[in-house]
């Protein structure tokens, strides 16, 4: 199988060694031209880089869509974010190709393991960190354009655990679908929200939308999907991470 992995930066850094499988990909690369020449940007032939600063990593799959052609599956991982079968912080243990076309013999989709909440939903946990207005827009889209898909929209909001980060292994043709549905109702959210007051962090809008439609979309068609590792390479300071989390909850009661 032609599998194509974009792996999203926005800075130089060290890269999976399989480079026939793992391709970087510099976002934003209409906005940053001179910061890195090695890896490829994601502002050749059909592309959005120009919208990186509101849609992050998405304009690496955008990019693509619209040009990667004769390939078998595309994906996506960050910089610093793979998956893998194990939770080793090691590129060397990484998903490999022969790892992929096994797990593509079960199933065409392959996704990080859920992100748990426990204590509250996907939308309560959305609206303390975030402006709560682009996802009650989101929802009024699907509701008038992709009605079938609301049910869905409304399951995913209410869950408690997620997918997140934008990052899958698809089969193209699941890739092509998906995007095609994704694009379409981001730009109908972006042609009516209004973010001219939104600082530069919620100005990344659009990127944090996503993550939660890409459930959406696979709970609405039904599709089966296999689970792998998430790793993340670097120290995260749970602490700080707690904080803000707490913090964001009690601004959210006054």
């Amino acid at each position: 199988m032609n599998i194509k992995i974009l792996v999203a930066t926005h800075k130089n850094y060290e890269m999976p060694a399989d480079s026939d499988l793992y391709l970087p990909v510099f976002v934003g690369k209409d906005l940053h031209p001179d910061v890195n020449h090695t890896f490829i940007g994601d502002n050749t032939g059909d592309n959005i880089s120009k919208k990186n600063a509101h849609y992050n990593e998405l304009t690496a799959i955008y990019w693509a869509w619209k040009n990667l052609k004769n390939v078998d599956a595309i994906g996506l991982v960050h910089y610093r974010r793979y998956l893998s079968l194990n939770h080793h912080k090691n590129l060397n243990e990484i998903l490999t190709k022969k790892d992929i076309e096994k797990l593509f013999t079960e199933t065409n989709i392959i996704l990080p393991k859920k992100r748990n909440y426990f204590i509250e939903s996907n939308f309560s946990h959305y609206i303390h960190a975030h402006h709560q207005e682009p996802l009650d827009l989101t929802r009024q889209i699907i509701a008038k354009d992709y009605p079938s898909y609301l049910g869905a929209y409304d399951k995913v909001m209410n869950s408690t655990s997620a997918h997140m980060f934008n990052m899958f292994i698809m089969r193209k043709k699941y890739f092509d679908w998906y995007c095609n549905w994704l694009f379409d109702i981001l730009g109908k959210v972006e042609d009516q929200l209004d973010i001219s007051d939104y600082d530069t962090y919620e100005a990344r809008v659009y990127g944090f939308i996503s993550e939660l439609l890409l459930d959406t979309w696979i709970t609405a068609n039904h599709y089966d999907y296999k689970e792998v590792n998430f790793v993340y390479m670097e120290k995260q300071n749970w602490l700080k991470k707690g904080s803000n989390f707490l913090a964001r909850k009690l601004e959210g009661t006054l």
